[in-house]
């Protein structure tokens, strides 16, 4: 199996097979990788969500973001419900095997509160505040 330590001194645009780097990711117990989605426009973190292997290779297919529901336990697009797609533009892998970043056209809100991205619960010193209010 190939260790990612083994990367950490390849050149860029080093290649490796796709197979022997999911074998090498450093899944929970219950199988599943963080995935953080960033917008590629904005920048803006959008959320954080799971996928498995079979979530990374059916993004990597179709373009779709596919994640893990844990609470569901099933595999849900992005935006299948809503209409607010994910479009997968670069994936990356970190160094460490441990997270996924997949750099996304977001169409609409990533949120399910109908706001732009996730993360708008900013902490204050001992306050959180509400950074964004819902689109309309």
């Amino acid at each position: 199996m190939l260790d990612l330590k083994e990367l950490e001194s390849s050149a860029s645009g080093t290649t490796f097979d796709l197979d022997s780097i999911l074998e090498a990711l450093k899944f929970n117990q219950d199988g599943l990788i963080p995935a953080v989605a960033q917008d590629i426009d904005t920048k803006e973190v959008l959320m954080l969500a799971w996928m498995d292997a079979k979530a990374i290779r059916s993004t990597l297919e179709e373009g779709q973001v596919c994640y893990y529901s844990r609470s569901r336990k099933t595999y849900w697009k992005k935006g299948e419900e809503s209409g607010h797609k994910q479009k997968m533009v670069e994936m990356y892998i970190d160094c460490d095997g441990d997270s996924i970043l997949l750099l996304v056209n977001q169409e609409g809100p990533a949120c399910h509160t109908n706001r732009s991205g996730c993360f708008y619960l900013k902490t204050e010193s001992d306050k959180v505040m509400i950074s964004s209010d819902p689109i309309k």
